[in-house]
């Protein structure tokens, strides 16, 4: 008994299993037509994203703020460049996060504009985990 396709791009919630993702990669699910990026961070990732001075961002939002707590390692953002709806590429730019090759926005490992013409960083999706190992997205 589950949804229909037509239900599940109209914004039904997706679960998603993290148990085959391994560290440092991304995986990129769809989720009401929109790209969803999950990234398993590496410890220097997540360090690198901590440590960032808030002062030094275009958007300041603090790593914590975008991912739940417990699961630092877990990156879930909305793959659409917040400056004209590109599709970035993971793992590629200055910052170890996010580059947009049509105009050249970066995103770090937290996915927060940190240069180019973006004006601010990628959207966080409603999600929570329902276990260590599986989130449901929506």
């Amino acid at each position: 008994m589950n949804p229909d396709a037509a239900t599940i791009a109209a914004g039904a919630p997706i679960e998603v299993d993290l148990t085959p993702v391994a560290e440092g990669q991304d995986i990129k699910v769809f989720w009401r037509g929109k790209p969803i990026y999950i990234s398993h961070r590496t410890k220097k990732q997540i360090e690198e994203a901590q440590q960032a001075p808030l002062s030094s961002l275009k958007d300041p939002e603090a790593d914590s703020a975008r991912v739940k707590a417990g699961h630092d390692q877990w990156l879930v953002v909305i793959g659409i460049c917040t400056h004209l709806g590109c599709i970035p590429i993971a793992h590629e730019g200055n910052y170890d996060g996010f580059f947009c090759p049509c105009h050249g926005s970066q995103y770090d490992s937290s996915g927060r504009i940190r240069q180019g013409p973006a004006p601010a960083n990628l959207a966080v999706p409603p999600y929570t985990f329902v276990s260590d190992t599986k989130i449901q997205i929506g």
